[in-house]
């Protein structure tokens, strides 16, 4: 005869682990939840995961750092699209968004695996990391395709970063220590990672890592070309680095496009002929244009923000600079210029006499001449009385054969150790362009006399740099935040090695069983079930104990 006896159930509220399975894998109820091992094909998914977190990492980083450049990207952007916008935002508002999501994902999945929840990252999900891994990686190939060069930033970043990376990594792991200790013990396997982690200070090199009696003298900052040239004017508060064009009847004069579409109103102006070169205008007509108003309205270089009513008044009625006023300005000023010369097509009638004409415009400003300096490496015979400079990286012994007293290079083609050697040669560096106060300390710290910025009005007020640590110092911290690491992470494991000992197969929704007399609670659901026994041989259907094997309820005593 089979004796039935009611059986109280009774589980306890999981709303944590409720919201880790059900945003995760869309599982909220118990009884869809598992502590069996992963599938091969969700630990794929969970690989995947992780692939795309450290891509969009890298990704986010690269944009971050690479803010300094943020105008070349734009100026890039307009060479092929032939409109000037602000290209940068749309990724970074994707970069953010993304991150953020995946991010999220990141740290659901590590809690399922400390917990011991089985992964089973719903679809959803699936498609929006593929759709953030595809899409950054196609960010990455055309970022390479078109600014390939931008990537040297990431290895120049890290001389300033790097210390503070690997404090944040160390905080990181540690953090994560609570969570991922657990899972060890069960899987009863180590990892090298955090010895390989604590060592990492051994490859970090960086100039900032000095004594400070070795610090050498402030760098002089010089205006760079564009929004800088109309800053300067309003300001005159740097030294400046020109582009110059040439009209059609021989006046030099500033402007970095090779067309005026972008920087003046030619479009109403003359609306047939504003896609022609510039230099095929003559003075009188580029003097009739406005090219204050374009900076007012695209913000180019994010400094509109800082004008006075005054100020923007005085720039929304500018006209294009011709390169003798310029300079008067910049001798009043008691500053110097790096013209950038760009040589008019062969079709201009000044193709041949553009040389005199720099020249001519130079002494009719009546600046010094050794406050003008010359780049291009033709003809320097003719203009010896101006300082020259070079914006290739030359060896010692082609700078003296040439006459060049100093050098102007890219931030990405002068090292550190490139920076002392022209220092130890007695050669001039100036660095472009050098817009970030990062950068700017990296490059003090190494020695660089001078830099050219597109914000100089940003770099001027960087005091000192912004961290400077002897390697004494740095060695302190290092160890210091090794061992508060080391201890914290060792107390963890121990401490989960004694509370995880005692148990065996644990549940964390703490489901009991018991065949007692139900009583009523507001803080406890209740769940009543009939055990059927089938009194044929080998037919016996258990629902709660095929689902609960781990409860060990024998069947038997309930026949």
């Amino acid at each position: 005869m089979v004796k039935h006896q009611p059986l109280q159930q009774v589980y306890e509220k999981q709303l944590c682990l409720s919201f880790l399975t059900g945003i995760y894998g869309c599982r909220w109820k118990r009884y869809q939840r598992s502590h069996d091992n992963s599938s091969k094909w969700e630990c794929a998914w969970f690989i995947i995961l992780c692939s795309t977190f450290s891509l969009l990492l890298f990704w986010a980083y690269f944009w971050l750092e690479a803010h300094n450049d943020y105008n070349q990207f734009n100026w890039l952007l307009y060479n092929r699209s032939g409109e000037w916008k602000d290209g940068t935002v749309p990724i970074l508002a994707t970069t953010a968004v993304g991150f953020s999501y995946i991010t999220f994902l990141m740290v659901l999945a590590l809690c399922h695996i400390s917990l011991g929840q089985q992964l089973n990252l719903y679809w959803i999900h699936k498609i929006g990391v593929l759709a953030a891994l595809i899409t950054t990686v196609s960010g990455v190939v055309s970022i390479s395709d078109v600014w390939g060069d931008e990537w040297d930033i990431i290895l120049i970043s890290l001389q300033f970063t790097g210390p503070f990376l690997h404090i944040g990594a160390l905080a990181a792991v540690t953090a994560l220590g609570w969570l991922v200790a657990g899972h060890v013990i069960r899987a009863g396997r180590t990892s090298n990672v955090l010895l390989v982690l604590y060592m990492v200070p051994l490859a970090i090199t960086s100039p900032c890592i000095m004594d400070r009696n070795s610090l050498k003298p402030r760098p002089d900052v010089i205006g760079r070309r564009g929004a800088p040239m109309n800053l300067f004017i309003l300001f005159m508060k740097a030294s400046v680095v020109p582009t110059v064009l040439y009209s059609l009847d021989g006046v030099p004069f500033l402007m970095r496009d090779r067309t005026l579409r972008r920087t003046t109103n030619i479009a109403k102006v003359f609306p047939d002929k504003q896609h022609e070169d510039a230099s095929l205008f003559n003075w009188t007509e580029i003097r009739s244009l406005n090219a204050g108003q374009w900076f007012l309205e695209s913000d180019p270089y994010w400094t509109v923000g800082s004008l006075t009513g005054r100020e923007r008044n005085r720039m929304g009625n500018l006209t294009v600079c011709s390169l003798v006023e310029m300079l008067r300005l910049t001798a009043r000023a008691n500053r110097s210029a790096l013209l950038n010369l760009q040589r008019p097509p062969p079709e201009h009638p000044h193709y041949k006499t553009w040389i005199m004409d720099t020249l001519w415009a130079v002494q009719r400003s009546g600046i010094s001449q050794k406050r003008v300096t010359w780049t291009p490496d033709t003809d320097r015979g003719r203009v010896r009385g101006l300082q020259q400079t070079s914006l290739e990286k030359l060896s010692g012994e082609e700078v003296r054969h040439r006459g060049i007293s100093s050098l102007t290079l890219r931030y990405s083609q002068a090292s550190n150790k490139d920076i002392q050697d022209f220092l130890v040669n007695n050669m001039s560096v100036m660095v472009y362009p050098v817009n970030e106060p990062w950068l700017y300390s990296v490059l003090w710290c190494s020695g660089v006399p001078s830099v050219s910025s597109d914000a100089p009005q940003v770099l001027r007020k960087v005091p000192y740099p912004i961290w400077l640590m002897s390697p004494y110092e740095y060695c302190l911290v290092w160890i210091t935040s090794d061992l508060v690491s080391i201890a914290i992470v060792t107390g963890i494991f121990i401490f989960q090695k004694w509370r995880m000992s005692g148990m065996q197969n644990y549940n964390p929704e703490q489901i009991m069983l018991s065949a007692v007399t139900r009583r009523p609670s507001r803080d406890v659901n209740i769940m009543k079930e009939k055990l059927i026994f089938s009194e044929v041989s080998n037919g016996v259907t258990n629902t709660d104990e095929h689902l609960y094997p781990e409860n060990g309820y024998d069947i038997g005593q309930y026949k």
